[in-house]
């Protein structure tokens, strides 16, 4: 579960930022200033500031009718589609694409993130190449407001917060209309079922299965 284990660091701009927490939950609570210090220095001959603290890759495309809030980050031939709904505290990498009616909210999305149709991504980060099948969505509020736990087991580790979505490792495969409990950790290169209900942590390499059964790939 740890960010060192999660994560090739090399396929974000977010890497010393993110070398600095031993969870990778520890780093959501400082998103919005993170973003805010990187666009201050990025390369204007690459990047525009569309609108204040909004800044976007020359080579990106933004629909039209997306609406994408301050501060954000989008970087290179990153595709964000028609009604794309990126709220703020947002750093999209490279080559990633956000889709129709997707909505963004306090994430780090690592390049060659897809989040292509109807997906709900909030207080979260995705690791590099992974993808959430249509219609699948992080919870990042538990129904009785309480603070998120990761369950490892019989283990439970106190996150300290309130909201908390998911971390995706690198690879990882979400299959379509999955609900990502608040807490939901996914290790690298594993694969999620469809209408799947997930919680707690997920090992490496494993095929997350109907009713919760988690097996190791061969």
């Amino acid at each position: 579960m740890k960010t060192a284990e999660l994560f090739d660091l090399s396929r974000t701009q977010a890497a010393d930022y993110l070398k600095k927490f031993t969870y990778p939950w520890e780093a959501l609570s400082g998103i919005k200033d993170f973003i805010l210090s990187l666009g201050a220095v990025l390369n204007k001959d690459e990047y525009t500031e569309v609108a204040p603290c909004v800044w976007v890759h020359k080579t990106a495309e933004i629909s039209p009718s997306a609406y994408v809030g301050a501060p954000c980050i989008i970087g290179e031939n990153t595709e964000v589609r028609h009604c794309a709904f990126i709220r703020g505290s947002a750093l999209v990498g490279n080559n990633c694409v956000v889709g129709n009616s997707t909505e963004l909210k306090n994430v780090i999305l690592f390049d060659n993130v897809q989040v292509p149709h109807y997906n709900y991504v909030g207080d979260s980060i995705l690791g590099y190449k992974s993808h959430m099948g249509a219609g699948s969505i992080t919870s990042n509020v538990k129904s009785d407001k309480s603070l998120v736990k990761v369950n490892s087991g019989s283990e439970k580790i106190a996150t300290g917060l309130k909201k908390f979505g998911a971390v995706l490792g690198d690879f990882v495969e979400v299959g379509c209309n999955s609900v990502l409990n608040p807490g939901t950790v996914i290790g690298r290169n594993s694969n999620v079922y469809p209408l799947s209900c997930v919680r707690g942590y997920i090992p490496a390499d494993s095929i997350y299965k109907t009713g919760g059964v988690i097996t190791a790939k061969k």
